[in-house]
C-alpha cells in the first residue's frame, strides 16, 4: 500500500466536533458550557462588547469627534471641486482643521495644482463656509502646497465615484 502514487483512506467510525463559534453566556455574562459544571472550552467573544463602548472621555467641541469639529468637515464636504464631481474633503485637499479654545478654526488645505482654475476663489469660499458654521467665531484657511497633493489623497468613496477604485 505504500507504493508511490497511491491514495492511502483511512475510515473513521467518528471525529471531535469542531469549536463553537459563539460561546452562550448567562444574564451575569458567564460562559455557559453544554456540559453542567464542566469548564468552559471557549471563551466569550468580547470584540462586540469592546467596538461598541464609547470612549470614555468625551471628546471636546473642537477635537476630531467633537460636535464644534465634525460640523466643520460637514461644511467641508458640501464644497465642490468645479471641474470634479467629488468634494473638496474626500478629494484630499483638507490636509488639516484645528479648532481653537476660543473657537477659531484653522483650515490647512491645498489644490490640485498651483494652475487650478479656482485658486483665487475656493480658499476664499472655504473660509466662508467655515465661518458660517454655528458655534464657530472666526475662520482661517492657509493654502499650501507643500507636500503637493496627489490621488492618493483621495477616499475609496471618491476614487470609486471617479472610476479609480
Amino acid at each position: 500500500m505504500n507504493e508511490p502514487g497511491k491514495i492511502e483512506v483511512e475510515e473513521v467510525s467518528a471525529v471531535p466536533s469542531a469549536p463553537r463559534a459563539r460561546v452562550e453566556v448567562d444574564t451575569r455574562g458567564q460562559p455557559i458550557d453544554s456540559d453542567a459544571g464542566a469548564e468552559p472550552t471557549r471563551k466569550p467573544d468580547y470584540l462586540d462588547g469592546f467596538l461598541s463602548q464609547k470612549p470614555s472621555v468625551e471628546a471636546g467641541a473642537g477635537e476630531p469627534g467633537g460636535a464644534l469639529y465634525e460640523s466643520v468637515i460637514d461644511a467641508l464636504k458640501e464644497i465642490y471641486d468645479p471641474e470634479i464631481p467629488v468634494n473638496i474633503y474626500d478629494l484630499g485637499l483638507i490636509y488639516g482643521v484645528d479648532i481653537t479654545q476660543d473657537a477659531h478654526a484653522v483650515v490647512t488645505m491645498t489644490l490640485t495644482t498651483p494652475h487650478c482654475p479656482v485658486a483665487e476663489s475656493m480658499p476664499g469660499e472655504v473660509e466662508l463656509r467655515v465661518g458660517a458654521v454655528p458655534g464657530v467665531g472666526s475662520a482661517e484657511v492657509n493654502l499650501i502646497w507643500d507636500p503637493p497633493w496627489d490621488p492618493a489623497k483621495m477616499s475609496d468613496e471618491a476614487k470609486l465615484e471617479l472610476g479609480m477604485l
